[in-house]
């Protein structure tokens, strides 16, 4: 794992592969675990862009609802983008072998991790 945070509780999700926090400002990651073949520090610069344009796009819709995850679903793998409840500046960033993955439980994980995290 890279960075202070502790990621190792996502990794007891069916199917993970890999996960960073993330600032959705600089896209800078704040920790990361796993990840294989996937660079997690440019997925996190990269994914800090689909959120902040997910954001523009609700904004300029007029909604005001919260983001409460971003699926990207590819042929091979599940990507969870997941704002935090509690710092709407970060979010985690999960990607999961969608052969092995539980989507709906991998959701519920991730709701539950935020509440463990400590930034201290």
């Amino acid at each position: 794992m890279t960075g202070n945070v502790r990621l190792d509780g996502l990794s007891e999700i069916a199917g993970f592969i890999g996960a960073a926090l993330v600032d959705s400002d600089s896209g800078m990651a704040l920790g990361t675990l796993g990840g294989g073949a996937i660079n997690l520090e440019v997925a996190a610069a990269g994914n800090a862009d689909v959120v902040r344009a997910k954001r523009q796009v609700a904004k300029s819709l007029g909604l005001t609802d919260s983001i409460e995850d971003i699926l990207l679903t590819l042929s091979k793998q599940y990507h969870l983008i997941r704002p935090l409840d509690s710092n709407q500046d970060l979010f985690l960033y999960v990607v999961l072998d969608r052969a092995r993955a539980n989507l709906a439980m991998a959701r519920h994980a991730l709701k539950s991790f935020e509440q463990t995290l400590d930034f201290k």
